[in-house]
């Protein structure tokens, strides 16, 4: 396994795709096709510059539209494509834009899963014009897992669903703990948390057979009595991404578990034929996996994103599932992450 300080710098910006950064919308049609540029500007704003819409583009982050000359007259170091679509692939459009931002001069840097340099005319352009390619997907080398006790704490979000706020959780949770001084560190798992972090893992592109061992890569054993927040994916549910959730688990060893939830979602995610699994059963199947790996794994709270509800019905999700589960519940976003890291800090004082 790699040494710490190696695994926790493998995908840090000063490497090559450093702030500022443009973030690239093309022609997302909704906020969700723009979720990996949403999540950059909500989380590091001070990253972001502007950003880059095509005439066809049906959502926008708030922020300046700019085209790459401007951009770049601005300060802007790297282009982020921060869409995600179907098969995660660019269309002619988004290739001529990636083209001359470089041209532009500006880095350029994509969390999906095709690969920028496989298209000729984007290599040459890197090459001709000097600048670097960073693909977000490209996971490291990683070890087979073991499933070796190695020392620290680390919690693990988990959800019922995908796109239920496990990034969002984590990232709260981090803040939360910084702000009483606690030590404690995000670990990115997906390539919109991988631009948040500057480092990480794509967990979803790392070859099955390594995917318990990506997590022990990414969050090697710690010292300094600190806490790993190891972010989620999937969800055990789901048919299509449930062998990724359990990698995770196992990888992760979690001493504590945070369940991620949208109230009133209808079914899962893209499969109207499967409906979302009941929370009791769901948190109770994420706590036997997760204890194959670390047999004190405990809940320590519920993370509700609220974002359809009123404000009076997401106060009353909040208690209906604190009653359910007898855990702490909160939208992170609006209502804060303290109640869920006191439960955390009580339940691993000492």
């Amino acid at each position: 396994m790699s040494r710490p300080d190696e695994a926790r710098a493998h995908f840090d910006p000063a490497a090559g795709w450093p702030p500022p950064f443009l973030l690239y919308l093309g022609n997302a049609h909704d906020d969700l096709a723009a979720k990996t540029a949403r999540g950059l500007a909500f989380w590091r704003p001070e990253w972001c510059v502007g950003q880059f819409r095509d005439a066809d583009c049906r959502t926008t982050l708030g922020l300046a539209d700019m085209d790459f000359a401007q951009a770049r007259a601005a300060g802007v170091n790297t282009m982020i494509v921060g869409v995600a679509n179907a098969g995660g692939r660019m269309d002619p459009r988004a290739v001529a834009h990636v083209v001359a931002a470089l041209d532009a001069g500006m880095n350029v840097a994509s969390g999906l899963h095709e690969r920028l340099g496989s298209h000729p005319e984007i290599a040459a352009a890197a090459q001709r014009n000097g600048r670097v390619l960073f693909d977000a997907r490209e996971p490291p080398k990683t070890p087979v897992g073991t499933g070796a006790r190695r020392a620290g704490r680390r919690l693990l979000t988990v959800g019922t669903d995908c796109s239920v706020g496990k990034m969002y959780t984590t990232l709260a949770l981090e803040r939360e703990l910084h702000k009483r001084g606690v030590r404690a560190d995000f670990r990115a798992t997906g390539q919109t948390g991988i631009f948040i972090a500057g480092r990480g893992v794509p967990i979803d592109a790392v070859v099955a057979d390594f995917i318990s061992g990506g997590i022990e890569w990414v969050s090697p054993a710690r010292l300094d009595d600190g806490w790993d927040l190891i972010e989620g994916q999937g969800s055990l549910y789901h048919p299509s991404y449930a062998g990724v959730s359990l990698g995770l688990l196992h990888g992760a060893q979690p001493d504590a578990l945070v369940l991620c939830h949208e109230p009133g979602r209808p079914h899962m995610r893209a499969l109207p034929h499967f409906p979302l699994p009941d929370l009791r059963e769901c948190l109770e199947a994420n706590l036997r996996a997760a204890r194959l790996t670390n047999p004190g794994a405990q809940a320590v709270g519920v993370s509700l994103n609220t974002s359809r509800l009123a404000p009076a019905a997401a106060g009353r999700a909040c208690r209906e599932v604190e009653d359910l589960l007898g855990l702490p519940a909160q939208d992170p976003v609006t209502m804060g992450t303290d109640r869920i890291v006191d439960r955390l800090l009580s339940c691993f004082a000492g």
